[in-house]
């Protein structure tokens, strides 16, 4: 079936197979993995170019090409080299370094086909009792003259301790100041003999030597290493970078091993770099070669200090892992550094190195308990993704997924890589490169190799008689034209496509249109142009034709349900219509009933259409104005079983009951009421077997009359009790009323105010005084 072709502009730029405008397989699958070339000779249509051979997989078949004939490489893997992680235990049986593994798979084979990636996983585990070369390169400018007192019994101390971690340890020495040229050093001759001022005895200055090529004698190196003197130069930065370069690529003289090299590099000064040469007169690029001569860096006059990237490539491409012993007042510049460098630490030197043993152990510790995938150059258009998955079931993906920290001896990790190829490279060889941890000398080796081309291009017949008298190599179901034919089959050169002859075999009806204004006439023959939306598609004699101008419905070319051809849908079954949107189902116009539209319509494109005005609904069963079944026979029912109702004298013959309708329905159970405020049951069926509508009638079910006495009593009593309620309503409202009244009489009462004053009616009697006589009375 095919799909719909309206679709997204995520969809229209997806179809990376039409846009390539592929003109053989092999430029085909090149466009992408879902992309497949279709070799049936008969596959395309008119007016259809050769580039329409290439489609994705599912629109090919859908255009009828068979599987059989759809051309789709695939990549594989296969691998080459797959030695088992050593499970070695410290104090078993010594082995060789080389015949330790840490990493598996060791080397694999890779078949790409273009944006088709290929996944194999990578298992590291960490060998107990891996051995160690250990290089201690130390500043021997005047300012560490303490420092080289305490290293001096470095190599047994160190020896004593590393045994604790591995049983095979090796240890080296060399040391550096600056370049013997001005203005680093003092060049007058005195001064070259002894650098050093007052009655100092320094050696002359230098830029590096390789003092001790790595030993497992600990006492030769406390010996070589207390033969040592400190030497001086000018300026404060030293040429430590001179130094750790003809540490790393000079592998032969200090001595590495394939083991984990580890690089202690031990100052209390920062560093020059790339450029600083100038202020000698040193002007040419550091060349990343070894030039020792019997142990000594006879170049340094002549090439500038390395830079910082070049430094990092070439500890990386010799597996070196660095440590940084410096100063404190110099920690901020090579934590800076160590950013810089990978797999390289930094610990802070006391200022007589006092603590030189702890901390290359701790910064030991610290780097082999990480590892950290890289891989070397890749072809043009590889890409490579990494997912880790670490200690703890920690799953890390991007650039973390490349590392996994906090590793144990033991401890075993897994990571799956992905690589990809986008297209093929020019030359189209295979390709080799390596993934390795950084800081070990093991690494995976993969092959990879770019599938181009087709299997059918090996069977091409070149200068076939199929292409025009062998104008062309016949591969893969179409002929690939030799350098200047042109043509489905190179039936014309590129100089004689746009002749007036032939463009007349173009013209539709001898019109004036060219390929109908939707193509070029190229050799007579109509090449139909391409649309911006890859899966519209012009095609025909005369490119007259399309795939999406078709009906519409819904918004959907071809209502969805079919393909658009020459501009006419091909509807799919069971749809049909000019856009496929009627559909010849009939389940969806099927009643609860199992009719068709419930008996009462037409079943058109899955629709039903009604022909009972009355009836409506998707199926036609819905009636709002139909009175309800029971309703309709209450009256028969009650006529026919009990003799009752209207229609008792009319109605004879229940075959008769009238029906809302000729449907079938099932059994309906009923229940009515009557004149007598009887309730009456009964079911109701049609078509029941021995029957043709049946009913089941059920006695009435009549309400008893009341019971007189309990209804007065109960009245009564009501009164009674209502009464009983009302007084004591009004008693307990009285008792209320009255408490209140008292306690506003007391109160009243109590504020009263009295003055005592003489009533009218007791006022005091006023006497007048006893009379006085002139002349007393004389007694007779």
């Amino acid at each position: 079936m095919v799909g719909v072709l309206c679709c997204s502009n995520a969809q229209k730029e997806g179809n990376e197979c039409i846009s390539a405008n592929a003109k053989y397989c092999g430029q085909c699958i090149q466009a992408g993995a879902k992309c497949g070339w279709c070799t049936d000779p008969d596959f395309l249509k008119q007016g259809e170019t050769v580039s329409t051979r290439c489609d994705e997989l599912q629109s090919l078949k859908s255009r009828g090409c068979k599987d059989e004939m759809i051309a789709n490489p695939r990549g594989e893997q296969k691998i080459l080299k797959n030695k088992m992680v050593t499970n070695r235990r410290k104090g078993t049986d010594k082995l060789r370094p080389e015949d330790i593994t840490q990493i598996q798979p060791q080397k694999i084979s890779l078949n790409l086909r273009s944006g088709e990636p290929q996944s194999f996983t990578l298992k590291f585990k960490r060998a107990e009792d891996y051995p160690i070369d250990l290089y201690y390169l130390m500043d021997l400018s005047y300012s560490m003259k303490d420092d080289l007192e305490n290293v001096k019994n470095l190599g047994t101390s160190l020896m004593l301790e590393m045994s604790k971690i591995t049983s095979d340890f090796r240890i080296g020495f060399g040391s550096f100041v600056e370049k013997t040229v001005m203005p680093y050093i003092s060049t007058t001759p005195a001064k070259l003999l002894n650098p050093c001022t007052g009655d100092q005895n320094c050696t002359s200055p230098f830029s590096y030597k390789n003092v001790l090529k790595l030993t497992s004698d600990g006492k030769k190196f406390n010996t070589l290493v207390g033969q040592q003197h400190i030497s001086g130069n000018l300026d404060s930065p030293e040429g430590g970078f001179d130094a750790i370069m003809q540490v790393a690529v000079c592998g032969e003289q200090i001595g590495w091993r394939n083991v984990t090299r580890l690089l202690v590099f031990s100052t209390d000064a920062g560093f020059h770099f790339a450029g600083d040469g100038k202020l000698g007169g040193i002007v040419l690029p550091n060349d990343g070669k070894c030039h020792l001569e019997n142990n000594v860096y006879t170049m340094s006059h002549y090439y500038d200090y390395p830079s910082i990237a070049h430094l990092v490539q070439k500890l990386s491409d010799n597996n070196i892992q660095t440590i940084f012993a410096v100063t404190e007042e110099f920690q901020p510049v090579y934590q800076e550094l160590k950013n810089l460098i990978p797999k390289s630490a930094v610990g802070t030197l006391s200022a007589n190195s006092s603590n030189v043993i702890n901390l290359i152990i701790d910064a030991y510790n610290s780097l082999s308990s990480e590892v950290i995938l890289e891989n070397s150059k890749l072809p043009e258009g590889v890409s490579i993704i990494y997912t880790s998955r670490c200690k703890n079931g920690i799953i890390s993906e991007g650039e973390n997924g490349r590392k996994c920290s906090n590793i144990s001896i033991g401890d075993e990790v897994t990571f799956n890589i992905s690589v990809t190829s986008k297209g093929c490279p020019k030359q189209g060889k295979p390709e080799t490169i390596k993934i390795k941890p950084l800081g070990f000398t093991e690494e995976v080796e993969i092959t990879l190799n770019f599938i181009c081309e087709c299997e059918c291009h090996k069977d091409g017949i070149e200068n076939s008689d199929l292409c025009h008298f062998g104008n062309g190599t016949y591969e893969c179901g179409a002929c690939k034209c030799n350098d200047g034919r042109v043509g489905r089959f190179c039936e014309c050169s590129s100089h004689e496509v746009a002749t007036e002859d032939m463009d007349r075999t173009c013209r539709k009806d001898n019109g004036t249109d060219i390929c109908s204004n939707n193509g070029e006439c190229v050799c007579g023959t109509c090449e139909c142009k391409k649309r911006e939306n890859p899966e519209e598609r012009y095609s025909g004699q005369y490119c007259q034709c399309d795939n999406f101008n078709c009906d519409r419905s819904g918004n959907k070319l071809c209502g969805g349900h079919g393909r658009c051809e020459c501009r006419v849908c091909i509807c799919d079954y069971p749809w049909t219509g000019s856009a496929c949107d009627c559909s010849l189902d009939n389940s969806t116009c099927m009643a609860s009933n199992k009719q068709i539209c419930n008996g009462r319509g037409t079943c058109e494109c899955g629709t039903c259409k009604c022909t009972d005005p009355k009836f409506q609904g998707p199926t036609c069963e819905t009636c709002p104005t139909c009175p309800g079944v029971c309703t309709e026979h209450k009256e028969c029912v009650q006529c026919r079983a009990f003799g009752t109702g209207e229609k008792k004298d009319t109605f004879k013959d229940r075959n008769k009951l009238p029906q809302p309708n000729d449907a079938s329905y099932p059994v309906m159970h009923c229940k009515e009421r009557d004149a007598n405020d009887c309730w009456f049951y009964y079911t109701y069926g049609k078509h029941e077997p021995g029957c043709g509508t049946c009913l089941n009638y059920l006695v009435t079910d009549c309400p008893a009359g009341p019971d007189i006495i309990p209804i007065v009593a109960g009245v009564v009593a009501g009164i009674v009790l209502i009464g009983l309620a009302l007084l004591l309503i009004w008693k307990l409202l009285m008792i209320i009323h009255d408490r209140r009244e008292f306690a506003k009489f007391e109160k009243e009462k109590m504020n009263a105010k009295w003055d005592t004053v003489t009533g009218p009616i007791f006022r005091g009697v006023v006497t007048a005084p006893p009379p006085v006589w002139k002349h007393q009375p004389t007694s007779t």
